[in-house]
């Protein structure tokens, strides 16, 4: 079979360097360039591959619910605003930009919580990049409540 070589640049934190990098070069033995640009742990195809992806979902939402006290919270403020939404909405293009936006906010809290998740299961200690991540994903979540009250407050007030 043809092995193929791929070259790869790999910069690497030295633990007992105080944080100076390492420059290396790394070979990979591949078969294919498809080997290369796909995941070992890719397989699944087709409906098998959508009904897992389905079951990840679920337990993803199953695993905010359990453990973000905020995520419980939005989800109990969209209990709540998305009847409302249905009631108080003009019209269909009302309805959706108020359901929407408050969908949004339920969005961005999950990509916040997988950002903190990540974080801390890199490290629980205090670092500069870690607080700036949560900070970020932080502020993705106060800018998705912003537009919220936007959306609802001009479509009442219209």
């Amino acid at each position: 079979m043809n092995q193929l070589w791929q070259m790869h640049d790999l910069i690497v934190t030295m633990v007992a360097g105080q944080g100076d990098l390492l420059y290396c070069r790394a070979y990979l033995s591949c078969s294919s360039i498809e080997e290369l640009m796909e995941s070992p742990y890719k397989g699944k195809t087709g409906l098998r591959r959508l009904i897992n992806a389905f079951g990840y979902s679920v337990d993803g939402i199953k695993a905010a619910y359990r453990n973000e006290d905020a995520f419980r919270q939005e989800v109990l403020m969209a209990a709540v605003l998305i009847p409302l939404a249905l009631y108080l909405g003009d019209d269909a293009i009302a309805r959706a930009l108020m359901i929407g936006s408050v969908l949004l906010v339920i969005i961005v809290e999950l990509l916040n919580s997988a950002i903190e998740a990540t974080v801390d299961r890199i490290s629980l200690e205090n670092h500069q990049l870690a607080k700036r991540a949560k900070d970020i994903g932080s502020a993705a979540v106060l800018i998705a409540l912003i537009n919220m009250a936007v959306v609802w407050g001009l479509l009442l007030l219209s």
